[in-house]
């Protein structure tokens, strides 16, 4: 669906920017505004919206809770937070709760044109994965890996465009469904497919080492850290990081994950120093996050 085909829901008690947001974005897409959450919510009943732009703070009813709401009865649509403050645990929440992304009110209007036409082409996206979904359920887990059908032809087509987007991947699907041959697939199709593909089931390594795998470690850090570690980030650069079985990482690395992906550095276990970092992150799990 092309831009202008795309309608845009803006839901924010400040007037001002409400009117900021409609300027930015009415070229290119049909906006619409309101100034509760109560008002958002009523208007899905009769409006076929495809993206949110929804302040975290909301008189009557929370920014939190239509988001809640809007993924319960309208998982389709995407929502980009937008805060006052740059709290990292707010960001977790909005990203745990299944928003697209998390801004605060002094984006960069050329960041924010971007990220509502990568959420808009991602919604797109995940109405074909939906379709296909349905469609490959129907086979064999033979056929899906090996068969030429179209279903896999179609899947393969879908891969090699998502390929070429540098957002963060979701794959969800039960285990032994293919979620590591598809992270491979993605990896092979982007750009970085010469560079290193480093794949972590997390819910194979014991809790306690989990931080120090992903982030790496520095000589003394802990008991038995007798010479510097790099972790999987580092190991990863240039390259693809899958991390397989997110839903088991602890709530506190998953803040810190966030935290790495939204600043593009990390510090290994017991350093100081941040360290940059570059690699395509594919995460997957089995359950609905």
């Amino acid at each position: 669906m092309s831009r202008a085909g795309k309608t845009i829901l803006i839901c924010d008690d400040d007037q001002g920017m409400r009117d900021t947001l409609t300027a930015i974005l009415r070229r290119d897409y049909r906006v619409l505004t309101v100034s509760s959450g109560e008002a958002a919510l009523a208007l899905l009943k009769s409006e076929d919206v495809d993206l949110i732009l929804l302040d975290v703070r909301l008189p009557g009813i929370s920014g939190f809770d239509v988001l809640r709401i809007v993924k319960e009865n309208y998982s389709l649509i995407e929502c980009i937070m937008i805060s006052a403050i740059n709290e990292v645990e707010t960001a977790l929440q909005a990203m745990k709760h299944g928003a697209y992304h998390y801004i605060t009110k002094d984006f960069d209007y050329d960041e924010l044109r971007s990220l509502v036409r990568n959420a808009c082409e991602r919604q797109d996206l995940n109405r074909q994965v939906i379709t296909l979904s349905a469609q490959v359920a129907e086979q064999s887990e033979r056929e899906f890996l090996i068969g030429p059908s179209k279903q896999i032809r179609d899947i393969v087509d879908l891969v090699q465009r998502v390929a070429k987007l540098s957002a963060t991947v979701l794959i969800l699907g039960e285990s032994g469904t293919g979620k590591e041959l598809l992270a491979r697939l993605l990896h092979r199709e982007s750009g970085r497919g010469d560079a290193a593909f480093i794949a972590v089931n997390l819910s194979a390594i014991p809790h306690e080492l989990v931080e120090s795998t992903l982030f790496g470690h520095e000589r003394g850090a802990f008991t038995g850290a007798h010479k510097q570690q790099l972790g999987k980030f580092e190991l990863a650069a240039g390259g693809t990081l899958f991390l397989d079985e997110i839903g088991d990482l602890r709530f506190e690395l998953q803040a810190k994950l966030l935290r790495s992906i939204q600043e593009g550095e990390i510090e290994r276990v017991g350093g100081s120093k941040p360290i940059k970092t570059d690699f395509r992150l594919i995460v997957a799990t089995n359950v609905d996050l």
